[in-house]
């Protein structure tokens, strides 16, 4: 049942478990769906929620001992890809799972959206993480993870969606799924 390809349009007609990393990227999903800007909705969304549960053996006992009556796919929005994910036998070829990366960091598209990326690109050359970037040049006295901090910051959820249709054109990786796909445009 796994697909391949970047392409989600399917979501729309399927069950979604939404799992995401910290509460910076369930703070910007979270604004997508109540912007209907995603390919899913709370209406096929598992538990009408946002999960933060991360591990394999969570995601089953919370939402995988159940009749479905289409199919449920998990999608992970996170930062790395180093952080594992198993499901046990009985369920991981019935639910396929489709990783979502806003790497480096998820401050990326606070720095897009600031137009500052080419200007990150001169400090990064220092290793420089977004995050760093953000407290240090652009938001020095915010809580830039902070839900209040980024509900007003992406009012306007078009802010949101510009940032990352350009994330998607400047730093996304080749056959990498990110944000930009699970938007609906």
């Amino acid at each position: 049942m796994q697909r391949t390809g970047l392409n989600f349009d399917f979501l729309q007609d399927e069950y979604v478990i939404c799992i995401c990393e910290g509460a910076a990227e369930e703070t910007i999903t979270n604004l997508l769906l109540d912007n209907d800007l995603l390919l899913f909705n709370r209406t096929n969304l598992v538990g009408k929620e946002i999960t933060r549960k991360r591990k394999g053996s969570e995601i089953e006992n919370l939402f995988l001992h159940r009749d479905y009556t289409k199919a449920v796919n998990i999608i992970r929005i996170l930062d790395s890809k180093g952080e594992k994910f198993r499901l046990g036998k009985l369920y991981a070829e019935r639910y396929p799972v489709y990783n979502i990366y806003t790497r480096p960091e998820i401050e990326m598209l606070l720095i897009l959206a600031e137009g500052h990326y080419q200007k990150y690109l001169q400090k990064a050359k220092s290793s420089q993480k977004p995050s760093f970037y953000c407290k240090t040049e652009l938001f020095v006295k915010e809580h830039i993870k902070s839900k209040d901090f980024l509900l007003s910051y992406f009012s306007n959820a078009n802010q949101l969606v510009s940032a990352i249709q350009q994330y998607d054109q400047v730093a996304s990786k080749k056959n990498e799924a990110n944000l930009c796909h699970l938007l609906k445009l």
